[in-house]
C-alpha cells in the first residue's frame, strides 16, 4: 500500500485499415494499474491523426460513442497516465501530439527523466514553448528538433537518446512508422508482440500484449530501438551497452501485474520467492497468512508454503476503487482505506495474523489496515513486507521525491513496531533481492541509494510549476 506512480504504454500497427483505437482500448485496460490519472489514444488514419484524451479511468474516458466516433486507421498509440513530473490537468495527459516541417507525431512515455529540467531549460533558452508540464514535452521537443535535421524518424529518436537520462520506455508513432524505444539502463518495462494477421503490438507489459489476443514475441533491448513499418520490424542496436541494465526491482515487487513476465521473470514467481525469504528470515508464530491485495497476495502465498502456516483471505478489495496512491494528497489516501479494504472477520478474529504487504512508506496506511484488523479480533499481528525499508528518493519514474516523508529514514524498525502499532515487523533483506530475479541486473537505488545516474538539484515533483511560478507565469 504505497504512493507510487507509474504510466502505461501501448502501440498498434496493422497491415490494414481496421478499428485500432478498440485493439488501443483494450492494451490500455489491462495497464490500467500503472496509472489511473488520464488516458488517451491517438489514431493515424493515413497520416491523418484524430485523438482523445482526459482526465480518469479508460473505461470512463473511452464511452462507446467515444470510441466510435475515431476514425479507423492502421496505427494507434495509447497511454495510461499517473504523472511523477507536472499536475493533474487535462494538458498533461498522454499521447503528446506535433506537428512539426517534416510531418506529424505522437508520443506516449513511461518513465522519468533525471535532466529533464536542465533540458527544458535549455529548449527555452533556445526559444521553445512548453504547452505541459511534464517532461514528456521535452523528449518530444527534442525529437522533434532531431527529426528537422535528419531523414527519418528513427535517426532523430537516435540523436535524441544522447541528449535524454534517467527512464523512458516510449512509443513514438509517425505518418507511416511507429518507434519503440527503451532507455539504454532498461528501467522501465517494453515489449512487443504480433498478432495472427500480423499485427503489431507495443506494450509496457506482455498482459496488455495477452489481452488482446497477440503471442508475446520479446522483451525490447536497454538501449533498443524497434522500427516497425511496412517492411516489417527493424531493430536498431547503437545504443544497446552503453550503461549496465537497471531495471526497477520494484516492478517486480509491486508495479506490474502478477501475470506480466518483465526480461524473461514470471512478476508472480518473483513474489511468491520474496515471501519465501520473508519466512526464512523473519519467521512468525502465527495462525494465518494473510496479504494485502493485490500485490501482498503472491509474498502471502510464498510465506505459507515456506512456514507451513496455513494461507488465508483476510482482506477483501473493492475492485471498484484503484490502488491507494491514485488519490493525491494524504487526506484522500487516510479516507480511503475502509473504503478500499473490508477485513473478513471469521477468518481474523482471535488468530494471530502474519500480513503481508510490499512496502511502507509513510506509515499512515499500514496503521490503518493494522486497525482494521484489531477490529475484526486479531489477537497478534506481525507485519512482514517484501521489499526493504524506503530510504531514498526514486529519479526514474516512482514519485518518492524526499526523505522527508519515509518514515523508513527517520525511525528504527523497533520505532516503526510501534507507530503502525504491530506485534513484530519484518523486511525483505536488502541482500536477498537478487533472489527474487536470479540476477543482480536491477535498480534499487530507493532502497541502498545507488544510482545509476547523476542525481538532479531539483528533485521536486512539481519541479516545473514551481519553475514556472519563480518566473512568474501562470500553470
Amino acid at each position: 500500500m504505497a504512493i507510487h506512480e507509474e504510466c502505461g504504454v501501448f502501440g498498434v500497427m496493422s497491415k490494414r485499415k481496421e478499428d485500432v483505437a478498440q485493439v488501443a482500448y483494450y492494451g490500455l485496460y489491462a495497464l490500467q494499474h500503472r496509472g489511473q490519472e488520464s488516458c488517451g489514444i491517438v489514431v493515424n488514419d493515413d497520416g491523418v491523426f484524430s485523438s482523445h484524451k482526459d482526465l480518469g479511468l479508460v473505461g470512463d474516458v473511452f464511452s462507446k460513442d467515444t470510441l466510435h466516433h475515431l476514425p479507423q486507421g492502421n496505427m494507434a498509440v495509447g497511454h495510461v497516465r499517473y504523472g511523477t513530473t507536472g499536475g493533474t490537468t487535462r494538458n498533461n495527459c498522454q499521447p503528446i501530439e506535433v506537428n512539426h516541417q517534416k510531418g506529424k507525431m505522437a508520443l506516449a512515455h513511461n518513465g522519468n527523466l533525471s535532466n529533464a529540467l536542465a533540458l527544458r531549460d535549455q529548449l527555452e533558452l533556445s526559444g521553445a514553448i512548453f504547452h505541459t508540464t511534464s517532461d514528456t514535452e521535452t523528449i518530444a521537443y527534442i525529437v522533434t528538433r532531431e527529426r528537422l535535421k535528419t531523414p527519418s524518424i528513427e535517426e532523430a529518436v537516435s540523436n535524441a537518446m544522447n541528449y535524454l537520462e534517467g527512464a523512458y520506455s516510449l512509443i513514438l508513432m509517425s505518418a507511416s512508422k511507429m518507434i519503440a524505444a527503451r532507455d539504454p539502463f532498461g528501467f522501465r518495462p517494453l515489449c512487443y508482440g504480433v498478432q495472427s494477421d500480423g499485427t503489431y503490438v507495443i506494450a509496457s507489459e506482455s498482459c496488455a500484449i495477452t489481452a488482446v489476443g497477440a503471442e508475446f514475441v520479446r522483451d525490447i533491448l536497454p538501449g533498443e530501438i524497434l522500427v516497425f513499418s511496412e517492411n516489417g520490424v527493424e531493430s536498431k542496436k547503437e545504443h544497446c551497452g552503453k550503461a549496465a541494465k537497471k531495471t526497477c526491482i520494484f516492478e517486480y515487487i509491486y508495479f506490474a501485474r502478477p501475470d506480466s513476465v518483465i526480461d524473461g521473470v514470471f512478476v508472480s514467481e518473483s513474489r511468491v520467492r520474496a515471501g519465501e525469504l520473508l519466512a526464512k528470515y523473519y519467521p512468525a508464530d502465527a495462525d494465518i497468512v494473510i496479504g494485502v491485495p493485490d500485490s501482498g497476495l503472491e509474498a502471502a502465498l510464498g510465506f505459507s508454503r515456506s512456514s507451513g502456516i496455513p494461507y488465508g483471505i483476510g482482506l477483501i478489495k473493492n475492485k471498484y476503487i484503484g490502488r491507494t496512491f491514485i488519490s493525491p494528497g494524504q487526506n484522500n489516501r487516510l479516507d480511503q482505506v475502509r473504503i478500499k479494504l473490508s477485513p473478513v472477520k471469521n477468518m481474523i478474529d482471535g488468530k494471530r495474523v502474519v500480513l503481508i504487504d510490499d512496502s511502507i512508506v509513510r506509515g499512515t496506511t499500514s496503521k490503518r489496515i493494522v486497525k482494521l484488523l484489531r477490529d475484526a479480533g486479531a489477537k497478534e499481528i506481525h507485519m512482514r513486507i517484501s521489499a526493504p525499508p524506503f530510504l531514498h528518493p526514486c529519479y526514474y519514474g516512482t514519485d518518492i521525491d524526499s526523505e522527508e516523508n519515509l518514515i523508513a529514514s527517520h525511525h528504527s524498525m523497533e520505532e516503526i513496531e510501534k507507530i503502525i502499532e504491530v506485534d513484530s515487523l519484518g523486511y525483505l533483506p536488502i541482500d536477498k533481492l537478487h533472489e527474487l530475479i536470479c540476477s543482480t541486473d536491477y535498480c534499487a537505488a530507493c532502497f541502498d541509494g545507488k544510482y545509476p545516474t547523476e542525481i538532479p538539484t531539483d528533485i521536486r515533483k512539481d519541479r516545473f510549476e514551481q519553475k514556472l511560478s519563480e518566473r512568474g507565469t501562470t500553470v
